[in-house]
């Protein structure tokens, strides 16, 4: 989960691998190939060129992103997909429309989901120290589960060193204490609740809070209690080992460094990410759930509420983001906010979220790409929600 260069929420910034040889030789991105649900004549005629295909060729042309796709859901409720460039370098084949793609950090948003369920349940207190669920596990330099809250966790504003700093380039299979092991080597970034600052460590450490209060993997209570609830049916969180990713997908790359050739980084095992950053969704899916998330039907008003109660972010959001628990608020160009979170994965990016009257805008590339490409998806996202 290191990021490359400089840019990720949750990325792994490995440089070498054993696996997914690369093929350089299927050279630059040849072309671009867009679908969309057709619109009605009269509305194409009033609307002129989609705004969206061509952000999204933007992308492929100008960034060298490999493929990206969107799924949109307008002012209207009607949804529409688009996708651009090529889904395999080596064969050329096409986008899968609303293919599935590694969400990053998107998957925090559903970790949070599941521990305000528990504090709704009574299970868990937000203001609670973390020592109560995880006795004497969360210790190091500056670093006290005795005095840490579970809201800090959630917020960002625990002060706790981020594992996926320090991992080593290996690709292999990761166990969530291993991580958290390695986190606690290191000395706190600042004392709980004085600043806010991005550290995939909170959810690996919030995960593990949700496993002990229930007595359940995490994977099985965000199955239960979020996937199969609102009927996300492209959405799973990947078993141990598991490294293929289930149905129709583009093929997601990794580079070295800017303009280095593409390595095929599909299946390289996703379990460093966890709790943080593992899960595998769809463009529509990923609207659906933050919908759903807006529309109270996840959680209690109350828990919905404390979600929505936000503090000032920094990098790794745009300017004007704002961070709550798990969720981020960011401003739109026509006025009021979107809700979402994005992600950064091995493979893949996406952005996107859901305002409060139904709108919803996902937007996914595969590759991790710099950040005139994020800021450029960021773009496409705002022109959906606002057209």
């Amino acid at each position: 989960m290191r990021e490359q260069a400089g840019q990720a929420f949750c990325s792994s910034g490995r440089r070498r691998g054993r696996r997914g040889a690369g093929p350089a030789a299927v050279a630059a991105v040849l072309g671009i190939v867009t679908t969309a649900t057709p619109a009605p004549p009269a509305a194409s005629a009033a609307t002129g060129p989609d705004a969206v295909r061509q952000g999204l060729h933007t992308l492929v042309r100008t960034d060298g992103v490999p493929a990206a796709l969107a799924s949109v859901r307008g002012r209207d409720g009607r949804t529409r997909t688009y996708t651009a460039g090529v889904g395999d370098l080596a064969t050329g084949a096409k986008v899968p429309r609303d293919g599935q793609v590694r969400i990053g950090s998107n998957t925090k948003t559903f970790t949070a989901v599941v521990v305000l369920q528990l504090v709704g349940d009574g299970r868990i207190g937000l203001d609670d120290p973390v020592d109560r669920y995880l006795p004497g596990l969360v210790r190091g330099d500056g670093i006290d589960g005795r005095h840490l809250s579970v809201r800090q966790l959630l917020q960002q504003t625990s002060g706790l060193p981020n594992y996926s700093n320090y991992l080593s380039d290996d690709i292999r299979s990761y166990d969530p204490r291993e991580l958290l092991d390695l986190a606690l080597r290191h000395k706190a970034d600042f004392a709980p609740g004085t600043r806010w600052a991005y550290s995939n460590t909170n959810y690996l450490v919030a995960g593990l809070i949700a496993q002990k209060v229930t007595g359940r993997p995490l994977a099985e209570e965000i199955d239960r209690r979020v996937i199969r609830r609102i009927g996300l049916r492209h959405t799973y969180f990947p078993a141990p080992g598991e490294v293929t990713i289930r149905e129709r997908h583009p093929k997601g790359y990794h580079r070295e460094a800017a303009g280095a050739p593409p390595v095929d980084a599909t299946e390289w095992d996703p379990s460093w990410a966890w709790a943080a950053g593992q899960m595998v969704s769809t463009n529509s899916d990923l609207n659906r759930f933050f919908t759903a998330l807006l529309d109270g039907r996840l959680l209690p008003k109350a828990q919905l509420d404390q979600m929505r109660t936000t503090v000032r972010a920094g990098y790794p959001f745009s300017a004007g983001a704002r961070y709550g628990l798990g969720l981020v608020s960011t401003p739109l160009s026509c006025g009021g906010v979107y809700w979402g979170h994005g992600g950064s994965m091995t493979g893949y990016e996406t952005r996107g979220g859901a305002t409060e009257d139904g709108r919803a805008a996902g937007v996914a590339v595969t590759v991790q790409p710099g950040r005139p490409a994020k800021e450029r998806m960021d773009g496409v996202v705002d022109t959906a929600l606002c057209r």
